[in-house]
Order: C-alpha cells, then sequence, then structure tokens
C-alpha cells in the first residue's frame, strides 16, 4: 500500500449524556470555541477524547465524563462504534482535533457510550474555553454540531428506547430520587414518543413491584400536591 492511501487511524470515545428535568429530555453538550485568525467560531460536541495508550474504552469514557464535567459513579453503557471516512470530512474539525491532542490525525473511530444521570448533579466546567451545559433534545438538530455528533445522539436515543424496553429500571437513571407517576408517566412517553392513557399507565406502574410509595406528597407546587414515590432496587 502507498504512503497516499496509508491512514493513521486514532480512536476515541464519546458520551451522550441524558438527562431529565420533569418535563424535558435533556442531553449534555460541551460548548467548543475555535479561534480562527481574528475570530471565533463556536458550535457544540458530545464529551469525547482520544484513549490513552495504558487504557481500556470503558476506562476512557470515565474518565472523559469525569474530566470535563466532574461526573462520577453513573450508569454508562457503550452501544455503537461510528468510523466512516465522512466522519473527518470538516477540516475545521480535524485541525481542532490535532490542535487538542498535538497528533497527526488522518482518521478517528469513535466508540460511543450511553450514560444516564440526574440532572440536578452539579456539572463542573474545567477551562474558559469549554463549558458543559444541558440542551433540550429536540433543539440538537437546530445546532451546530462538531463532528457526526448530531448522529451519534440520535442513535443515543434509539439505543435507550430500547434498553428501556427491556429493563424499565433504567428510567429511575433519570428521575429524582422522589419522583411522582406523573414525572414517570411524562419520562417514559418521552423517551418512546408517545403518549400514555394515565389510567392504563398507572396500571402498568402498579404492577412494577420496585415503584414503591411513600407517606410524602409534593411540597411548594402550585397545583394540587401528587404522593411521591421511589425506586427500590
Amino acid at each position: 500500500m502507498s504512503n497516499e492511501n496509508t491512514y493513521n487511524p486514532h480512536v476515541s470515545v464519546d458520551c451522550v449524556v441524558f438527562g431529565f428535568d420533569s418535563d424535558n429530555l435533556k442531553v449534555l453538550l460541551i460548548e467548543r470555541t475555535i479561534k480562527e485568525q481574528n475570530e471565533s467560531y463556536n458550535d457544540k460536541k458530545l464529551p469525547g477524547s482520544i484513549i490513552l495508550n495504558d487504557e481500556n474504552l470503558d476506562e476512557a469514557a470515565s474518565r472523559v465524563l469525569t474530566e470535563l464535567t466532574g461526573l462520577k459513579n453513573i450508569y454508562l453503557s457503550q452501544f455503537r462504534s461510528f468510523g466512516g471516512p465522512e466522519r473527518t470530512k470538516n477540516p475545521r474539525d480535524i485541525l481542532w482535533l490535532e490542535n487538542t491532542t498535538q497528533l497527526k490525525i488522518g482518521r478517528i473511530v469513535t466508540v460511543a457510550y450511553v450514560a444516564l444521570i440526574k440532572i440536578d448533579r452539579k456539572i463542573l466546567s474545567n477551562s474558559e474555553e469549554t463549558s458543559a451545559n444541558w440542551y433540550d433534545l429536540n433543539d440538537v438538530t437546530k445546532m451546530k454540531m462538531a463532528f457526526d455528533h448530531a448522529d451519534i445522539i440520535n442513535r443515543g436515543l434509539e439505543y435507550i428506547r430500547h434498553r428501556m424496553d427491556i429493563e424499565p429500571h433504567l428510567l429511575f437513571e433519570l428521575l429524582p430520587r422522589k419522583f411522582t407517576i406523573s414525572q414517570l408517566r411524562t419520562l417514559y412517553d418521552t423517551v418512546h414518543q408517545t403518549r400514555s392513557d394515565v389510567r392504563n399507565f398507572q396500571k402498568k406502574v402498579a404492577q412494577w413491584s420496585y415503584v414503591v410509595a411513600l407517606e410524602e406528597l409534593e411540597e411548594g407546587v402550585p397545583h394540587r400536591a401528587a404522593r411521591l414515590y421511589k425506586y427500590k432496587k
């Protein structure tokens, strides 16, 4: 093979971090600032990084989340890899990556993870040039995104929708420690892109032995306070 056709491949991890604010499903994105001559270019990207030589993929994903957001001990699941040559079609992305890593990048393959967290956990920003913030999932299509990260987010949503059909308890990774049935139904419907009948959903939840009613009601709400529940592992 000639040198012209020899790539210098690198492997990265990218994390699709989902949260839920009781009304909408959110995704955690990094604001990326690229300085170009006399101006700056801004877009959004997933928390991610090229893996280090001495770490495996799971370790890399955990490191990325901790370094960029300060998050630890969260649900993290590998769901797909993305390696098409079109990933590097934008020169700005490659130039930014080369400047960041001080490596020559010919082609980049990324392994994607889904993370589920309670949105009230504090998010840290470690750099003046990057900041981590929550964004409504429905707004992603309107944003300028790095690489193919918009597609990775959509695939991540498909993955958690499938996983939650098999493992409904994953819903509770996103809910607060104490929640209402209405919050649970809203999250379920948002993930599955459906609209559940209230009574039928209550019957469904009644069959889940791991959803336990508490002798507590909501506080400080402008409507009739609803009973609170908790998830019992």
